[in-house]
């Protein structure tokens, strides 16, 4: 995955993603991501599996606010004073 992914990109990945690509999703690098999931500081779950460290996408998208199928989710707006 590269660095330069957009938002209408989130509902083509698959159901895990790798912890490079969850990090760089959410703003962090290779080597801060691999830091984050050995020391259980990820901001999401990361599962094990074998040597390889995966990140469950649908989480990801939450700590974006995207919905499951990659539409933002808006905050109610303060009403406006006139």
């Amino acid at each position: 995955m590269t660095s330069d992914m957009r938002a209408s990109d989130l509902g083509e990945l698959p159901a895990v993603i790798d912890v490079v690509t969850a990090g760089r999703l959410l703003g962090f690098g290779r080597t801060k991501a691999y830091r984050l999931a050995k020391s259980g500081e990820f901001p999401c779950r990361v599962l094990r599996i074998g040597r390889s460290y995966l990140v469950p996408t649908r989480e990801v998208w939450a700590l974006l606010g995207y919905h499951d199928g990659g539409t933002c989710r808006q905050e109610p707006r303060e009403p406006e004073e006139g």
